[in-house]
């Protein structure tokens, strides 16, 4: 049976705009014999079958050190099992609002966008809370079709800037940066939307126009201000979380310690997470571990194809794509980079 055959398409936004980059938002909790070897996710409240999450008192006790970026004394937070839940206990822990928190890093107070908590957490990772900063509104004149632009969310309402591709319509302008949360654009309020409707509404503004975009910076400590990143990948591969164990976060589902990727795995989610940006203009390690780990124990492409559908129908992979990420995933199973 030819791949694809039968398969059900859904428009969807992300396929035709290639400037979005999500964030999970989950926290999923399995495989509890021993969470110094495995992984923990958010997710957003629900499991795929719709059972609500498990009340508190059944939730396993994990202990998190958190600070504000720009400084503060250290605090300790537990017991969430989504991002907002976890903004609220960083709010909680430092007596701010939730809606100040903007994003998260591990292990890092600079803005490092490959820092980002996102897929996954170390049981041991030190989490760092940027808070709302100063606002600026900029006019900037679209010369280009694209910006230059990576947008991701932080899966509680606010879409951000994950990277500027050097060279780009917005790297020439010194006073927007990674990290800066979009709040409107030409007036219209983004607060609450995702990264995809952000990305698309930048990509649809006619180009040989001026448009006018209100952002908010992270607070910054002293010793980051100055500072201008694109959100390129780290050259080291150094990770200060020493735990064995990962907080895995998903889209869906209560929380979970799982063990951590294998070798395989990993090289798959890195190569398939590369097609993501290939194709679609999006960087998601969550997305691409999730694809493999649909991929994996499938026997041929069209049985992968199935499984895509069922779980990421929504995204309406292309054919030459799916058949792409199947054969990633084969070459990481035999080795092949």
């Amino acid at each position: 049976m030819p791949l694809g055959l039968g398969r059900r398409k859904k428009a969807s936004p992300l396929v035709e705009n290639e400037e979005a980059e999500p964030i999970r938002g989950g926290l999923n909790v399995a495989g509890m014999d021993g969470l110094d070897g495995g992984v923990i996710g958010l997710g957003e409240g629900a499991t795929s079958e719709g059972l609500p999450p498990p009340p508190s008192s059944m939730r396993p006790r994990l202990i998190f050190h958190t600070q504000l970026a720009h400084g503060s004394p250290t605090g300790r937070i537990e017991g969430f099992s989504n991002v907002r839940e976890l903004y609220a206990k960083i709010g909680e822990a430092f007596g701010i609002p939730p809606s100040e928190v903007m994003f998260c890093t591990l292990n890092t107070h600079k803005v490092d966008m490959d820092k980002l908590l996102g897929g996954q957490i170390g049981l041991e990772d030190f989490i760092f809370a940027h808070i709302k900063g100063q606002r600026k509104e900029i006019e900037v004149y679209k010369g280009e079709d694209a910006l230059g632009l990576t947008i991701t969310d932080n899966g509680a309402g606010y879409a951000f800037i994950k990277r500027i591709r050097e060279g780009s319509v917005i790297h020439q302008i010194q006073v927007i940066n990674v990290g800066d949360m979009i709040e409107s654009i030409n007036g219209h309020r983004l607060i609450g939307c995702r990264h995809y409707e952000v990305a698309k509404m930048l990509k649809e503004l006619p180009k040989g126009k001026e448009f006018t975009i209100k952002l908010v910076e992270p607070l910054k400590a002293f010793d980051m201000i100055g500072q201008r990143s694109g959100g390129s990948r780290s050259a080291s591969g150094v990770q200060l979380g020493t735990g064995r164990g990962t907080l895995r976060l998903r889209s869906k589902g209560p929380a979970t310690v799982e063990e951590l990727p294998s070798a395989f795995e990993e090289k798959a989610i890195e190569k398939v997470d590369d097609l993501l940006e290939s194709y679609m203009g999006i960087r998601d390690s969550e997305l691409a571990a999730t694809m493999v780990e649909l991929g994996k124990d499938k026997k041929n492409p069209d049985e992968f194809a199935e499984a895509l559908d069922e779980t990421l129908g929504d995204f309406a992979f292309p054919d030459e794509f799916v058949f792409d990420v199947w054969g990633a995933i084969g070459d990481a199973k035999v080795g092949r980079v």
